[in-house]
């Protein structure tokens, strides 16, 4: 039996149709024969700027209320386990998930860059082809600065970009989705 290998790189948690839809884009191949093993990586959600956007979230007249918060009075480091935490639950949620819909999966926490992640663990499994799971993002994407473009130039092999929670027509600008700036 062949192996093809696919590593995907995520934002957050895949919902079970989100695994649903990246396992139907292989079913061909398993019925081949050939064995298709995804390879998940999740980066690290970085503890000191959640903090930074919670404290930037705050808006003038409540900064002028209440007393200037350091960040020495923020356990920094209760946040990163948080952080860590969460990661391994959506990473564990994601796992589960693709199992259920008939894929063989294993994954990792990332600290790395995340492009750089990809190439290493696309080198490092002979992967056959990479996804990129994200939620839009539109200034990036027009810049061409997103972590698929991003990955189409440093990888040697297919990139497919996918909107996390939009089914394939969605994606398309289909009958439900919204096409088009």
């Amino acid at each position: 039996m062949a192996d093809y290998d696919v590593v995907l790189l995520i934002e957050k948690a895949l919902s079970t149709a989100d695994a649903t839809q990246v396992r139907s884009l292989h079913t061909e191949l398993t019925a081949e024969g050939e064995r298709v093993r995804y390879h998940v990586l999740l980066p690290l959600e970085d503890a000191a700027a959640r903090v930074e956007a919670a404290m930037g979230s705050l808006s003038g007249g409540e900064m002028l209320a209440s007393p200037a918060m350091t960040m020495s009075e923020i356990d920094l480091d209760a946040v990163r386990q948080d952080c860590r935490e969460r990661s391994e639950a959506e990473l564990a949620a994601t796992l589960e998930h693709l199992r259920r819909a008939g894929a063989e999966a294993t994954g990792r926490i990332i600290t790395e860059p995340p492009v750089d992640a990809l190439a290493a663990e696309v080198a490092a499994v002979d992967g056959r082809e990479a996804i990129v799971l994200t939620r839009p993002h539109i200034v990036a994407e027009l810049f061409h600065l997103d972590w698929t473009s991003q990955a189409r130039r440093k990888l040697g092999v297919p990139v497919l970009h996918l909107l996390e929670h939009e089914t394939f027509d969605e994606q398309a600008g289909g009958p439900e989705g919204v096409s088009g700036f």
